[in-house]
């Protein structure tokens, strides 16, 4: 039975109840809103946030942050035109290139946080600037298009009836909660999160857990870069402007905790549907991206409230409940 009340009472369940009860209510006010294609779409729409979120989680439960994915992004796209447009490569090796390129900014980004003490929102913030100028001194204000038909998929396709990318990001979440829920590389996540100098004389190589944690962070920013760019079949030096944003919101609404040491990947995914229902019911209900903004920032602060005031509430009705 506490087993059962302690389940109920999880971050992940009164989300997961919330995101129900808006699913239930958008519904009757659309009846576009709860239909096949448009899930599908929706689903394909928040891929490449999921992507990041669910890189961000690691980063956020070891009390860190990552502000620099949006411009990863960005820089990742327009490297990846350039040298498959200007410089002739084939694509599959300017994606790959890509690829590396954008795992190498999140292994900067933790070489700066772990080597030179330089706390991840300073730290983040700075490379944020640089990636971004770097992308647009690249770009020059040129936009590359032209991609073929066979890189398009990966962004337009469909397999099964289920957009590609979907599919990408499914697998991408179970291995990701696999690795944190399941593996000593997660609970040395927690630990870090937790309590990092215990971590350190517990023997965890926290520096080089943190490095490959915003490596991984670059990883799957670059990833959503390549999608984006094959979803809208063109590259811009802007792309990801912003995106950092909805990931850390995505996963602070999900119940990691932004001090580190509590978190779970299947509460990002929940927090991700959550922001994606909310941003698709209010447009087809003609309402602007403002109503959204407020909307989804109302519900954070619900869910977080919620959080915290329900186990404490069970803790006094604990205390008060006669032996």
């Amino acid at each position: 039975m506490m087993n059962w009340r302690s389940l109920l009472l999880r971050h992940e369940a009164i989300l997961a109840l919330l995101l129900v009860v808006v699913l239930v209510f958008l519904a009757q006010s659309s009846d576009r809103f709860l239909t096949v294609d448009n899930l599908l779409n929706q689903a394909r729409l928040m891929t490449e946030i999921g992507l990041i979120a669910l890189a961000m989680t690691f980063v956020i439960v070891t009390g860190g942050i990552d502000l620099s994915v949006g411009s990863i992004v960005g820089v990742v796209a327009i490297v990846l035109g350039v040298l498959w447009q200007n410089l002739g490569l084939p694509l599959p090796v300017a994606i790959v290139l890509a690829l590396a390129l954008g795992t190498l900014c999140g292994v900067v980004n933790g070489l700066i946080i772990t080597r030179f003490k330089v706390p991840p929102l300073i730290a983040t913030l700075a490379t944020l600037a640089l990636y971004r100028g770097l992308a647009e001194g690249i770009s020059q204000a040129r936009s590359v298009r032209g991609y073929p038909d066979w890189f398009l998929v990966l962004g337009q396709g469909q397999v099964l009836d289920v957009p590609v990318q979907v599919w990408l990001l499914v697998l991408a979440a179970i291995v990701a909660a696999c690795v944190l829920g399941l593996t000593v590389f997660g609970r040395a996540t927690y630990a870090i999160g937790s309590n990092e100098i215990a971590a350190r004389f517990s023997g965890i190589a926290v520096d080089r857990t943190k490095i490959l944690i915003y490596g991984a962070s670059g990883l799957c920013a670059s990833l959503a870069g390549v999608i984006f760019v094959s979803r809208v079949t063109t590259t811009r030096s802007d792309m990801g402007s912003g995106w950092e944003l909805d990931a850390i919101t995505a996963v602070v609404l999900g119940g990691t905790s932004i001090f580190g040491g509590r978190g779970t990947i299947i509460g990002t995914v929940l927090g991700l549907a959550l922001m994606q229902a909310l941003k698709n019911g209010l447009l087809l209900q003609g309402y602007k991206g403002d109503s959204t903004i407020i909307l989804i920032g109302t519900a954070l602060i619900l869910t977080v409230l919620l959080s915290n005031l329900v186990p404490l509430l069970s803790r006094i009705a604990g205390r008060r409940r006669p032996a």
